[in-house]
């Protein structure tokens, strides 16, 4: 844990006037000892911390003057000067307040004359007429006020004044304001200037003591009429919307704060407040002075804003404690109730919302203070049952869920309030009996664990009444509260519940024993449910328990960490865990790091030894579940103590770690190792510290362990050692070919090496130049040799030294010297970094990944300048021409390689030498900018040098786009640019006339390339812009586009449609030679020499790779360039001209636009100009963003048929303009433009009567889409939700479709941003969900609006009506009601409640329309509270026909049968099966569903209806208790059962079917009857005696069905049941074998591959011995034929069946294996071809779930093929397996990896394999496991004596490359394909020489330590002579490459590197062999 360092305070210094300053020096004495003299050597310093010690002497200084009893006039002049320092200063300036308590103790001799000083100052300050200056003097005001005796006497002397002051001054500071209109920046400036007026009055009125005399409560005292001024103004601000509502706020504070004050008599006061807040009429009971001062307030209407602010005013400015203002206070209590709660209804805005949640909570506060000393009439009215408590609990309710977190922190106090306030009106009753407590806490249990207000509400009731109650209620809430913290969005309130609930057990358990037996069941309760989750809960469950409940548990609770590691130690080798569970270990690992990291272990060498042992550590660093080794690389680095030594144990474990855990896939698991690593070496740099200083000092003070007080230097070595060999592994880690993410892993751990440990030369090179540029006095200082320390670290500054340099620097003027902190550096990473260490971070600029190249870049420069250099010009020449190639190459990654490539030779100043032609470019340097100097200059050279070859591309662009799209598209080069400005710091430029002129010609490049490439991207048809058509219809087609663009495109290129020849490339050069508009000059070649292939897609990127740029280059250079308000400011680069040029270019693109990602990065490019404007002082650009927004309004509203705007494609770019606009306007003001654009979209988005076009419409729609999901605009864009809906829902009725489509999208939108993301698969999560209350009291105008809408539509469905669209808005209407259910106040208050919606739901399920009766199903659900479902399943089933009725509808019974099955579903949900009632109303649903018991018979026709009624049977049939012949029927005399099975035995399952799969319905039907036979079928076969006897089906008989679906749930039936034995009957197996034969006959003959795959897996379930010796008696195939069989369909492409084959086909033949020992021979040819096959099973190409079955099958064999003592397999074909696991733990797939691990998990755990790893029967991770297959492996080839033969197969692994070195060979002869977005299978998580340096060690281990000998002399030499040949040609292929191949060439290059690594890795292993040969037979 990182120390976190003190913020650096800025002081500013004290400046007198020349003329005080003239005073000073000739009052100063000869000594320096008078007043005089002090203050001028105070304020001769520059530095502001200094001047603070010789303030602080100013007292002590008088007081030995006043011993003489004089006020001399010196003293008086200096005291007139500390009070023109007083006022000057400030108010922030810390001298300001140090100088007034200093004057605080002014003896009393001085005080007349100083109050006098500060008094005369104080006129003077309040004459100021200069409005800009008022800000200051009402600070001075308010300084003087606070704790300054001298400025609140200064403040009563001069009340009137002050007073007319502030008056004065907040007049004409609201009036200036009106005038600045628009100027944002302005108008903030002033309204902060008009809310510090306003406080600084309160405070006046509040602390000046001239208040407490009666004399100016006259009407003609000059006080009492600048009071009354004072409060109309406060009045006006009150009422005035348009000012910000902090300043309405505030107002209304001051507006009773003064009434308080100045109204009498006191105790009328609440009467008087009332009369205002209840809005009587009556203005007669008010004072005059109050209706003249106050008129609105008194007699006119008054906002609800402002009365809002008045009710705040009386709850804080009132004083309520202890019942002051009695009766009449309790009855103004109460009408500030009332009006707030008329308030709550009536509030939109979530600003004033948040308002109203705080002054309620202040309410309650109040209630609280006034109830220690009430009323009993008070008490009564707020009690808990009262009507009041009702309105606060109701509004709890509502805002509960409310999206702002301090909203529902404000509904949080209120609850609290309001159990306190109810425990105040029941004195001496008990809190746990009495019934308001007892029902709110069953209410609030009742509710789902969803609500995120339950949680507040439970715990505020647990602090009330205690937690022993509710787990009375329910023990089993703890581990509720542990089940749903596996969503995020839950955890902080379920954790803060659970530290609520367990601290108050403790408290009470404590309190009822006296011994400590209590704390046994206090672990039962809150431990052991967590140690549950910690070994057994899902993933997200565990993570966030540990982070968030963990802690908070050991923090109140550290001796449970014994308890814990107690239970969990014994549970380990029983729960070892896998890739999915962390197990016991891993939830040791969790407890022990937090524990650690909060201090609860006291140190690391006792936790190894006490409590793990290092063995689980090592387990845990290498376990394969990611979280566990994170835990346990946690515990290692993370402690609770910055400078705790890290033992070598730990340094040790950590290297460990780091070598196999690099190559993470997961960026989350990336981001925690590099994290707690940085951790580790902040610890080792600050423990660093203590051990250079006991080293240093030899201090015989105890050091904290052991290993500090023996040796501190050896400890140091060992830092050293450890962080070098930390180095080490990370740069062999960045190897050729090494993923993504090792290369992330490493290059982020070297960042943070090179950041804890810095590089020091930065500090002397810093003081280097200090000292050229200094005072002698600082040249003497800094050129003081610093004293080296002489162990183990860089010689550093002494402390005298820094503190003198520093001290020395800023007396000579220096803002900020250097952090010359007193540290020491252990170690530093640049000693480490050779020339080819350097070459490697080169190299990583070539990486695809772009986060890759910007940590190799940011550590390449925060190395040492010595050491980050090109040792040869050559190279450093060639690397900027790789540079400048890549700038233009047809890859896009290729130009982000060339910027950074660019940048890092600009910033080590190696840019090649021809480039600094011009003179002018050399700048002066000084003051140690020259680094910076060096930088800019070498930026324009490069910048300069881009834009000539841009200029020069763009000119042939312009000539022949498809040639620039195929040899230089451009966006390369732009690129380049934008990177040079962002890492270029542009507030100091040097050459500023020569970057203007650069900036100008860029600009004008940016608009010429836009124009090349803007026809293609404004095209109606960008994507296939380019004529390659091959038949001449095709390129008429073609000809139409290209006339339609015509008039805006200015490209020869574009002036006809060409047809070519068909080929499988476009070529040039044919073109060139059939199309005369193509110059004939314009070559062919490409840059390289070689004919173009060009695409339509290479066209398309070029065109708008190079809008993005350009729009990205805009954007950049508006928002880092400085900019020129005025022609002659002297430092900015772009004029005001240039930013509108560039504004209404952004304008023209994105309202052209038509590809999407052209719109989407010009729009990345405008916000940053947008919010520019927004900041810009300059008026004319501030305006700017309202003007384009009106502008592009009034053209969205014209529906001009010539507009270019695009009503297509959703719009295009019209929407991102928009968004751009508004989302800059700033966020505190009043979002004037918001309002405006929502009114006017809002207008446009409604339906009209005669709409003259429906594209203003489409368009507004569009834009408001856009604008509701843009999160920016927050809580601001809520109160338009209702209206959007309305447009959304209305919209959908339209005949037009794009107003339907648009509106769809609108509707989508809305619902996102009223519920919620959907964060799971779950359409209706519980989580994207709100009450019915809550969503209509925020959108109220919904509430009639829906419930009109509902009943509209629901009036249509039995309308004679053709035609399925009667009423298109239903679907959408019940898309939001569905996702709302009733709010607790539901069954107590009527308003806003969901009840009026049931009917018209129940009726929508009549609607023609399939999906919208499935809708009103689903949506009727939630709306009614779970003791409404039984009646009302009754009540539809009552609605349902009879038999005899003659006229029905079957959408009517369909939708009726719809809804009755999803109540009866939710209603048997197994939490309320335990219910008492539970049985008795389903036998009354029963009854009533018996009675339309033909519906589910062929008297009805329609099998649709048929089918849901069937499976409301099969619903009740699983929850009544089935009759057994030990237990008869509850419903017998109901025949229910009787029925059913009748049901099933006349259906078309026995009697068979007339039908196909032409007659609607069927396929449901056939299922939904299936699925009641089923259960039935195995109550038959549990007891066949039983009435389940009666039934003439059987699975058989179901498998014989024809039609799939029969068959396909009968085997989905079996395979669950014989995959999970444990749940099965106990008769399924027999079951099984009984049915091999039907299921044998069915492999054979099935069609469905649906029904093939389950019978094949059934297969693979049962054991071979009972069905394959039958084959040939069943199919007509023997076991080996079976196999034949089975291996080929094995070998088809159909992934599933094929993966589902292959494991059965390996099942087979280890059965036959292993039943036929002696005849092994005969299946020799099978086992080779199920090698051959598991081989080919590995393909890339496959799916994954094919390379699953190989690992799965692998591991089931493993005893039986890979570790066999006496191998069955030949040695080839063993071999070829385990290389087929080790390919497998180098899959890319996470999945597959874990498989493979299992495998080797396997492997290691046999009895002769056992001891060859020391990890044996742990589950390890795949990057170990490839380590230990290999381990096992050579152990095993030992074992078979097998050396020789596998020496050839081995070598080969080690020396092959899989696609051969011809391959590569030919590779680097051809150039790379242009086809741009074409990939090939890439494995981003393979390391070729990771696996090579693993084989290679094992190799040279087992042949190099075993008694190996070749079988003859000549046996090596082939293999010397295949990879000597290999060698030679990697040799010439390598020089033929050019000099910066690794960024021209990089595949080539890469692909070269690595096979020559592994060829030097097969030579040394054979130079080894051959030695070890020759040493054993010196004679050969």
């Amino acid at each position: 844990m990182g120390v976190k360092k003190k913020k650096d305070i800025q002081v500013a210094a004290v400046t007198l006037s020349y003329q005080d300053l003239e005073t000073l020096r000739s009052l100063a004495d000869v000594e320096g000892e008078n007043l005089a003299s002090l203050l001028l050597q105070c304020v001769q310093l520059t530095d502001g911390v200094s001047q603070i010690h010789y303030i602080k002497q100013i007292v002590p200084l008088l007081e030995k003057v006043e011993k003489n009893g004089l006020c001399d006039p010196t003293v008086q002049s200096c005291l007139e000067i500390l009070a023109a320092i007083y006022f000057s200063l400030s108010l922030k300036n810390p001298l300001k307040k140090v100088l007034a308590s200093s004057l605080n103790g002014l003896p009393e001799l001085f005080l007349t004359e100083a109050i006098h000083s500060f008094t005369s100052h104080l006129q003077e300050e309040l004459n100021t007429t200069d409005l800009y200056a008022y800000r200051k003097v009402i600070e001075n005001i308010s300084s003087c006020m606070e704790n300054f005796s001298l400025g609140r006497a200064s403040v009563n002397n001069l009340l009137r004044n002050v007073l007319h002051f502030l008056q004065r001054s907040l007049t004409e500071i609201l009036e200036d304001n009106r005038k600045f209109a628009g100027n944002h920046i302005v108008q903030t400036q002033l309204m902060n200037d008009l809310l510090v007026g306003i406080r600084v009055s309160m405070t006046l009125v509040q602390k000046v003591q001239s208040f407490q005399g009666d004399l100016w409560k006259a009407s003609s005292s000059p006080i009492w009429q600048s009071m009354c001024r004072l409060l109309s103004i406060f009045t006006k601000f009150l009422c005035d919307d348009d000012l910000l509502q902090t300043i309405q706020s505030t107002s209304g504070l001051a507006v009773i704060l003064f009434i308080k004050t100045m109204f009498h008599p006191p105790e009328k006061i609440p009467e008087l407040i009332s009369s205002l807040l209840l809005r009587s009429g009556d203005c007669s009971g008010f004072p005059d002075w109050l209706v003249s001062s106050c008129p609105r307030l008194c007699c006119a209407h008054v906002p609800g804003s402002a009365l809002l602010f008045l009710c705040q005013g009386t709850l804080a400015m009132l004083d309520w404690q202890d019942g002051v203002m009695g009766l009449s206070g309790e009855a103004l209590l109460l009408d500030t109730a009332q009006v707030l709660f008329t308030l709550s209804s009536q509030i939109k805005e979530s600003t004033l919302g948040m308002f109203l949640a705080r002054i309620l909570a202040s309410w309650t506060n109040s209630a609280l203070h006034i109830l220690g000393s009430s009323s009993l009439s008070l008490k009564h009215s707020l009690s808990g049952n009262s009507r009041i408590a009702g309105r606060l609990l109701e509004y709890v309710y509502t805002h509960w869920e409310h999206p702002l977190d301090a909203l529902r922190h404000q509904t949080k106090i209120i609850f609290r309030n309001l159990l306190q306030i109810h425990r105040l009106t029941i004195e001496g009753d008990d809190v746990i009996t009495d019934p308001f407590f007892l029902d709110l806490t069953k209410s609030v249990l009742r509710l789902e664990w969803h609500i995120k207000g339950k949680y507040a509400c439970l715990g505020c009731l647990v602090e009330c009444i205690g937690i022993e109650h509710i787990l009375t209620v329910d023990k089993t809430i703890p581990s509720q509260i542990l089940e749903v913290m596996g969503d995020q969005s839950l955890v902080p309130y379920a954790s803060d519940l659970l530290e609520t609930m367990f601290k108050n057990h403790k408290i009470h358990l404590k309190s009822k024993t006296i011994s400590d037996t209590w704390i046994e069941q206090w672990h039962e309760t809150w431990v052991s449910p967590l140690l549950c989750v910690l070994c057994e809960g899902n993933l997200d469950q565990k993570s966030y328990v540990i982070d968030y409940y963990l802690p908070k548990l050991l923090n109140d609770s550290p001796e449970s960490l014994r308890y814990m590691v107690k239970i969990l130690q014994t549970s380990i080798d029983a729960k070892t865990g896998s890739y999915s569970s962390r197990g016991a270990l891993g939830a040791l690992m969790a407890c022990l790091r937090t524990a650690r990291a909060h201090g609860h272990l006291q140190s690391a060498t006792d936790t190894w030894e006490t409590v793990v042992s290092s063995a689980r550590i090592k387990q845990g660093l290498i376990h394969q579940h990611c979280q566990v080794r994170i835990d346990t690389l946690g515990l290692l680095c993370e402690s609770n103590r910055s400078t705790e030594i890290v033992s070598a144990e730990e340094m040790q474990w950590v290297q460990f770690f780091v070598t196999y855990n690099l190559n993470s896939q997961s960026p989350g698991v990336r981001q925690q190792i590099c994290s707690l690593l940085k951790k580790l070496f902040c610890r080792i740099q600050e423990s660093s510290q203590v051990l250079y200083k006991l080293e240093k000092s030899k201090s015989k003070l105890e050091p904290e362990n052991e290993l500090a007080k023996d040796q501190p230097s050896a400890s140091l070595q060992q830092y050293k050692n450890f962080m070098s060999s930390i180095c080490s592994i990370l740069f062999e880690a960045l190897c050729p070919g090494s993923s993504y993410s090792t290369r992330f892993s490493a290059l982020t751990i070297l960042g943070s090496i090179a950041d804890v440990f810095p590089v020091l030369e930065g500090v002397e090179l810093y003081l280097a130049a200090c000292v050229s540029t200094a005072s002698e006095t600082l040249k003497k200082t800094l050129q003081t040799t610093p004293p080296v320390c002489a162990h183990h670290c860089t010689p550093r500054p002494s402390a005298v030294y820094r503190r003198n340099a520093a001290r020395q620097m800023r007396l000579q003027g220096w803002s900020r010297a250097p952090d010359l902190g007193n540290t020491y550096t252990v170690y530093q990473l640049s000693h480490d970094i050779d020339a080819g260490r350097f070459q490697i971070l080169m190299e990583c600029f070539t990486s695809t990944f772009e986060e890759v190249k910007m940590l190799a870049f940011d550590l390449l420069m925060k190395l040492s300048a010595t050491v980050v250099q090109f040792q040869d010009p050559e190279k450093q020449h060639s690397v900027f021409q790789a540079a400048l190639e890549l700038s233009t190459s047809t890859r896009p990654y290729d130009c982000v390689t060339a910027s950074y490539l660019l940048n890092f030779l600009i910033w080590q100043d190696a840019v090649p030498p021809c480039l600094s032609a011009s003179p002018a470019q050399q700048v002066t340097c000084g003051n140690g900018d020259k680094s910076a100097a060096v930088v800019e200059r070498n930026t324009l050279m490069v910048i300069k040098c881009l834009i000539e070859n841009l200029e020069d591309e763009i000119s042939q662009a312009e000539n022949s786009l498809l040639q620039a799209a195929a040899s230089f598209p451009m966006y390369g080069r732009v690129h380049c640019v934008t990177e040079a400005f962002r890492k270029l710091p542009l507030n100091h430029l040097q050459l500023v006339s020569e970057w203007r002129a650069v900036v100008e010609k860029l600009l004008l490049l940016s608009y010429r390339l836009s124009a090349v490439v803007s026809p293609v991207i404004q095209s109606s048809s960008p994507e296939g812009l380019i004529p390659m058509d091959t038949d001449s219809e095709s390129a008429s087609r073609l000809q139409v586009i290209l006339s339609e663009i015509q008039p805006r495109d200015t490209n020869d290129y574009f002036n006809q449609a060409k047809t070519v020849k068909e080929c499988d490339v476009f070529d040039l050069e044919d073109l060139s030679a059939s199309v005369s508009s193509i110059e004939t000059s314009a070559e062919t070649k490409s840059k390289g020499g070689k004919t173009c292939d060009v695409t339509a897609q290479m066209v398309l990127v070029c065109c708008w790779r190079s809008m993005k740029e350009v729009a990205l280059l805009l954007g950049t250079v508006c928002q880092l360039l400085p900019m020129r308000s005025v022609p002659e400011c002297s430092d900015g680069l772009l004029t005001v001209g240039q930013v509108k040029e560039i504004g209404d270019y952004f304008k023209q693109h994105l309202l052209q636009s038509r590809h999407r990602g052209a719109f989407e990065l010009a729009y990345t490019g405008f916000v940053k100009l947008t919010e520019i404007l927004n900041r810009c002082p300059d008026v004319s650009l501030q305006t700017l963003p309202e003007q384009w927004l009106r502008s592009v309004l009034e053209e969205v509203k014209c529906s001009d048929p010539s507009s270019k705007l695009c009503a297509t494609r959703r719009s295009a770019g019209i929407p991102f303009y928009i968004q751009a606009l508004l989302a800059s306007e700033p966020k505190k003001g009043k979002m004037d433009l918001l309002k405006f654009t929502m009114k006017e979209l809002l207008a446009l988005a409604a339906p009209s009567d005669d709409p003259p076009s429906a594209v203003p419409q489409v368009h507004a729609l569009n834009i408001l889409r856009a604008l509701f999901r843009d999160t920016r605009l927050g809580e601001n864009i809520i109160p338009y939700v209702a209206d959007g809906a309305k447009a959304a829902i209305l919209g959908f009725t339209s005949p037009v479709w794009a107003v339907r489509n648009s509106s769809t999208l609108l509707f989508s939108s809305l619902i996102t941003r009223t519920f919620g993301v959907k964060r799971g698969k779950d359409e209706l999560s519980k989580t994207n969900r709100m009450t019915g209350r809550e969503f209509f009291s925020r959108f109220p105008e919904l509430y009639p609006f829906l419930l009109r809408q509902l009943e509209a539509a629901a009036s249509t469905v039995d309308s004679e009506m053709e035609g399925p669209d009667r009423h298109p808005s239903m679907f959408l209407l019940l898309l939001i009601l569905e996702r709302l259910y009733p709010s607790p106040m539901d069954g107590t208050s009527s308003a806003l409640s969901l009840a009026p919606f049931v009917p018209f739901i129940i009726r929508c399920g009549r609607s023609p329309i399939y999906r919208s009766r499935e809708m009103a199903a689903r949506t009727l659900v939630p709306f009614l509270m779970r003791d409404q479902i039984p009646s009302t399943i009754r009540a539809l089933l009552a609605t349902l026909p009879s038999s005899t009725d003659q006229c029905f509808r079957q959408n009517h019974i369909h939708g009726t049968l719809l809804q009755v099955f999803h109540l009866l579903q939710a209603y048997t949900d197994s939490k309320h099966r335990m219910n008492s009632d539970f049985q008795q109303e389903l036998t009354d649903i029963t009854v009533c569903t018996k009675a339309k018991l033909w519906l589910a018979k062929r008297q009805n026709p329609c099998l649709v209806t048929r089918a849901v009624y069937i499976d409301i049977l099969t619903l009740l049939t699983s929850c009544l208790d089935r009759p057994t012949k030990s237990k008869p029927p509850v419903l017998e005399h109901l025949d229910f059962w009787e029925d059913v099975r009748e049901l099933i035995t006349e259906s078309e399952l026995i009697t068979g079917f007339p039908w196909t799969f032409k007659v609607p319905g069927l396929p449901q039907y056939l299922q939904s009857l299936t699925k009641l036979a089923i259960p039935e079928v195995w109550a038959m076969l549990t007891e066949a005696e039983g009435p389940a006897s009666s039934i003439p089906v059987s699975f058989s008989r179901l498998l014989q069905s024809a039609f799939p679906e029969v068959r396909l749930l009968t085997l989905d039936t079996l395979l669950e049941r014989a995959a999970a034995p444990a749940l099965g009957e106990k008769g399924l197996p027999s079951l099984l074998g009984s049915m091999r034969e039907e299921l044998l006959l069915l492999a054979m003959k099935e069609s469905h591959p649906g029904c093939f795959c389950k019978v094949l897996k059934i297969l693979h379930c049962m054991d071979p011995s009972e069905w394959l010796p039958h084959t040939e008696r069943c199919v007509h195939l023997t076991p080996k034929q079976f196999l034949i069989w089975t291996m080929d369909i094995a070998s088809s492409d159909r992934s599933e069946i094929q993966s589902v084959a292959l494991r059965l086909a390996s099942k087979v033949i280890a059965y036959l294996v292993q039943t036929c020992q002696e005849s092994q021979d005969s299946i020799v040819p099978e086992l080779k071809q199920w090698v051959q096959l598991v081989i080919w099973s590995c393909a890339d190409h496959l799916p994954s779930e094919s390379r699953l079955a190989v690992a799965e099958v692998l591991t089931s064999t493993t005893p039986l093929f890979l570790t066999k003592p006496r191998p069955v397999l030949e040695l080839q074909d063993t071999l070829a397996l385990w290389k087929c696991v080790l390919t497998l733990l180098q899959s890319e797939e996470q999945a597959v990896r874990d498989a493979a691990t299992e495998t080797v998990t396997t492997a290691m755990s046999q009895a002769n394999t056992c001891q060859s790893t020391e990890f044996a029967f742990c589950q390890v991770d795949a990057s170990i496991a490839l380590v230990l297959a290999l381990d096992v492996l050579c152990d095993l080839l030992q074992q078979w004596d097998q050396l020789t033969p596998a020496l050839p197969i081995l070598l080969g692994w080690l020396l092959r490359e899989d696609d051969g070195l011809e391959d590569l060979l030919h590779s680097t002869h051809q150039g790379e394909d242009d086809y741009v977005f074409e990939k090939s299978e890439v494995n981003f998580w393979a390391e070729t020489l990771t696996f090579v340096k693993h084989l290679s060690r094992h190799l040279f281990q087992l042949f190099g330590e075993s008694g190996w000998r070749p079988s003859h002399p000549g046996a090596l030499s082939p293999l010397q002579r295949t990879a000597s040949e290999q060698r030679r040609l990697l040799s010439q292929l390598s020089s033929e490459l050019p000099l910066s191949a690794e960024f021209v060439k990089t595949a080539e290059y890469t692909r070269l590197r690595i096979q020559e690594q592994r060829t030097e890795a097969g030579l040394r292993l054979l130079a080894l062999l051959d030695a070890k040969a020759s040493a054993q037979d010196p004679v050969s």
